[in-house]
């Protein structure tokens, strides 16, 4: 099937940030009296916007988390961007095959606008994705597993849901992407493909998703 829409997850799709980042939250939350190892992050907020590890860690315990979490959070992730964030290998080739194409796309993240805009700026891929299609869980308020980001963007950008295709790699991400009734494919490279049940298919090297897309 040709897409008219190829909407990207951020984080682990288009940069590699889910290792730094991954790793600083269970730091931080150990920190905080949550031990959490690097494992626990992946498998419980991988892809999940910041308010579902609020939520998770007050269920989980009755506690809430300080009031400057996110702030502090932000401010150790991106200084960790600024050292060693790198584009995943083999997306800028794919995204000068999607414009070559002629074939519109998007970012759909559960990361802010700002974590976003650092990323791209330090990898250069800000080059490739200008405001108007950048789209963050703070736009609707509900991030993934929600279907509301990837039908937020969606509608931004003027294409029917059945017309779109979500390349992501977190659990959650499938799950929204399923719930808003948009094609998915799971991108394996650091999730195992059982956590990604439910994507139309599964490739663990960029370079297979032109093929994929009818490239």
């Amino acid at each position: 099937m040709r897409y008219d829409l190829v909407i990207f997850d951020n984080d682990g799709v288009l940069v590699d940030s889910e290792p730094l980042s991954n790793r600083l939250l269970a730091g931080y939350l150990t920190e905080l009296g949550h031990p959490t190892t690097y494992e626990d992050s992946l498998r419980d907020y991988m892809g999940a916007a910041l308010h579902r590890i609020h939520d998770l860690v007050e269920e989980r315990t009755g506690k809430r988390l300080p009031e400057d979490f996110d702030d502090t959070f932000h401010s150790r992730v991106f200084a960790a961007f600024q050292e060693a964030l790198e584009p995943v290998e083999g997306a800028v080739e794919v995204l000068k095959r999607l414009m070559a194409d002629g074939v519109p796309y998007c970012v759909a993240s559960s990361g802010s606008h700002e974590r976003i805009r650092v990323g791209h700026r330090k990898t250069g891929l800000d080059a490739w994705f200008p405001a108007e299609v950048v789209f963050s869980a703070e736009d609707v308020g509900r991030g993934k597993p929600a279907p509301d980001l990837f039908l937020h963007a969606a509608a931004r950008m003027g294409v029917a849901p059945e017309r779109c295709v979500v390349v992501e790699d977190s659990r959650l991400g499938v799950q929204a992407a399923v719930a808003a009734g948009i094609d998915v494919y799971g991108f394996t490279a650091m999730t195992p493909e059982d956590r990604l049940a439910g994507a139309r298919g599964l490739f663990s090297r960029m370079d297979e998703l032109p093929g994929i897309l009818g490239l």
